[in-house]
């Protein structure tokens, strides 16, 4: 009767045990922001991991990209505030924040052979971290309205085009179309792609950043010849008050040909613009060195202040398995980040044959990637690189600086930023 009781008493406890845990689990905060759909995709994924681990529960608290993502949440870390995961894009800026979730998770060489190309960008130099997974491998390149196209009589080109031809000829359709013929989103990650294509090396022989190249100046003068003759809209670089602007809205309403930005916008034009009108990924155009845009991407990170991290752990290497990453981009129309589906394919869930146009464009941006784009992305200072050209390059659009001060002025920047940056690691 004693080993009955025993066994009775111990079911008890551990039925309270388990029925406690569910009716108290473990919050887990996570920030996140939107480019589309996926916030919506993710809770989805969430919901389902909940009701099979119950004494885990997660809020995703969704911010606005720029001033969410980029602006509160480095100081967040840097303050000790932060939450428990964050969806991020400086990657390498921030990875002295970024949990290594390699203790916790079931299958380590799971994570190496499937994300193992992406997780030198988050890693601290030197590490063998697991700090988290890709969200979305991104490709930065170019958008037309075609529509607009067709309705001024000028066909799109084909083959390898020049940024000089595709700035003409966007020319020729905003003026028949009364529309602006190009925008760019301002951020030195969208115009480094052009710069390199231009010829811009990014880094001397060093390894150190070296900004003043012919290249890279050809590029710079380009932008600023077509923010002076109106081939540039101004309202994304001058008008943004001085922080990261997108010119998405611009093109969703028909307001520009030509709009310079990436493959994450895929999901979003597939719903805002759906068929109102034809909207089309096009190649990077092309320079004397090439026709690359920029790598990139998000990634989903544990973050080492957590409290929690094998419950941290336990929610991301759920969101890693195959079958949840190949439904997250089948539904999201995003580029995987994940070797296994990049080989074997992802069947989007999209009827239109824009979207999926689109998809196939992008992706085969992907093998025209310089090694310097590359190498630029993993960069681990790229931020105040990317940062100090957008806003030294803004001055001269603004008559505040000629383009030989701004050259200047962004390598001295450069220099004095990485070395800030170095001294507080």
């Amino acid at each position: 009767m004693s080993k009955i009781r025993f066994l009775l008493t111990s079911l008890t406890l551990g039925l309270t045990a388990s029925f406690a845990a569910a009716q108290n689990p473990t919050e887990l905060r996570m920030t996140w922001y939107d480019d589309g759909n996926e916030g919506q995709v993710l809770r989805d994924l969430l919901d389902r991991f909940e009701a099979e681990n119950p004494d885990i529960s997660v809020v995703v608290d969704t911010v606005p990209y720029s001033s969410g993502i980029l602006e509160a949440l480095p100081l967040q870390l840097a303050s000790g505030q932060g939450p428990d995961m964050a969806r991020v894009t400086d990657l390498g800026g921030l990875s002295e924040y970024f949990l290594d979730l390699r203790p916790f998770v079931a299958d380590p060489g799971y994570w190496e052979t499937n994300f193992g190309p992406f997780l030198g960008w988050m890693r601290p130099e030197g590490s063998d971290a697991l700090p988290g997974l890709m969200t979305q491998l991104t490709v930065t390149g170019p958008f037309v309205n075609k529509t607009l196209f067709d309705q001024a009589g000028v066909a799109l080109p084909e083959g390898d085009t020049t940024w000089e031809e595709w700035a003409e000829l966007s020319r020729q359709v905003a003026e028949a179309t009364e529309t602006f013929p190009m925008v760019m989103d301002r951020s030195g990650h969208r115009l480094a792609g052009p710069a390199i294509s231009e010829g811009a090396a990014f880094f001397n022989a060093e390894g150190a950043p070296a900004l003043d190249d012919e290249g890279f100046r050809q590029m710079m003068q380009l932008m600023t010849d077509w923010h002076a003759d109106g081939t540039m809209l101004p309202d994304v670089w001058v008008g943004s008050g001085g922080e990261y602007a997108a010119g998405n809205e611009q093109f969703v309403n028909a307001q520009v040909v030509f709009y310079m930005s990436g493959s994450w916008q895929i999901s979003q034009f597939a719903e805002t613009i759906g068929d109102a009108f034809d909207w089309v990924a096009v190649p990077n155009p092309c320079g004397p060195a090439g026709c690359t845009g920029m790598p990139g991407g998000a990634a989903l990170v544990g973050i080492e202040g957590t409290e929690h991290p094998e419950e941290v752990a336990r929610v991301i290497d759920y969101l890693a398995t195959e079958p949840v990453q190949s439904e997250f981009y089948a539904r999201t129309l995003f580029i995987p980040g994940h070797v296994g589906l990049a080989e074997s394919g992802v069947d989007y869930e999209t009827d239109s044959e824009l979207t999926t146009a689109a998809l196939e464009t992008f992706s085969t941006e992907v093998a025209k990637l310089s090694p310097i784009a590359y190498d630029l992305q993993g960069y681990p200072y790229n931020r105040v690189v990317f940062d100090t050209v957008r806003d030294r390059l803004t001055q001269v659009f603004t008559g505040e600086l000629t383009l030989d001060d701004a050259i200047a002025r962004m390598q001295s920047d450069v220099d004095d930023g990485v070395a800030e940056a170095q001294r507080g690691e």
